[in-house]
């Protein structure tokens, strides 16, 4: 089963820079050097839904940009990186990681050759157990094998590319929709297992209890066709300070009507 590891502080992770752009180690859900223009998505949003109007105007623009070709292996293996603990030790292990490799790139070749034949402490002192080390082994050769089309992967649809990363021992449907989202900038995904969109549904829409996926796909129709774009903004809406009560709301009894 795949391990989903921001959870309720996704918001944080997926939208925070943790390392300086220009650091190899940096991690997939940094915030990217420059991005597209989402303007006529915070404007269909904002004229579809009031609530997301609300959440648009607080938070700002979407920092949302995708990424190169030649990013997509080592971000899905810094997703691998990521499961089951924290960002801030994973992206200290991946460091390590593409410490073994020439100018710090792990490629799909290198890494079935390191992984394959290389010294099994060194491994385990990049932080990659048995398991991480299959799953990231299985990345490599169905990158070298084609399985994973990296030309071609742009011009997939959505659920192409889903069923071209699913096949690799690690990788989830959670992750694939991350991918869709973060690297290719997919404007219409919508993430109905993700807790963190969840419970920033839930919170936004006043709801009693986290959405499931029916409720949410539901909710998540006035947003089309920019899904993605609104998730990211419930995202960060998980971020925002709360709202001071009232005076009212916090005791304060209401003023008696003036009586003539």
């Amino acid at each position: 089963m795949e391990y989903q590891p921001w959870h309720i502080g996704v918001a944080h992770a997926l939208t925070s820079g943790l390392l300086a752009a220009n650091n190899p180690a940096r991690m997939w859900f940094d915030k990217p050097p420059s991005q597209p223009d989402w303007k006529l998505a915070r404007a269909h949003l904002s004229k579809a839904d009031p609530v997301m109007r609300r959440i648009i105007r607080a938070v700002g623009p979407c920092t949302l940009a995708p990424k190169p070709p030649r990013e997509y292996f080592v971000t899905l293996c810094k997703s691998i990186y990521t499961q089951q603990i924290s960002t801030k030790i994973a992206t200290i292990l991946y460091g390590r990681f593409s410490e073994q490799f020439a100018r710090k790139q792990p490629t799909p070749a290198r890494v079935v050759e390191f992984l394959g034949n290389g010294d099994d402490e060194q491994i385990r002192r990049c932080g990659l157990s048995r398991q991480k080390r299959a799953y990231i082994l299985d990345l490599a050769r169905h990158f070298t094998g084609g399985q994973i089309p990296t030309r071609r992967l742009a011009r997939m649809s959505d659920d192409e590319v889903i069923d071209a990363l699913v096949r690799v021992k690690g990788i989830g449907r959670w992750t694939a929709e991350m991918f869709l989202i973060f690297v290719l900038n997919r404007p219409d995904v919508l993430p109905v297992d993700d807790l963190g969109l969840r419970e920033a549904v839930k919170k936004a829409y006043g709801l009693k209890d986290r959405p499931k996926a029916a409720e949410l796909r539901e909710i998540a129709k006035k947003w089309e066709p920019f899904r993605t774009i609104a998730t990211w903004y419930l995202w960060r809406s998980l971020n925002l300070p709360a709202k001071k009560p009232t005076r009212r709301a916090a005791g304060k009894p209401a003023r008696p009507a003036r009586t003539r």
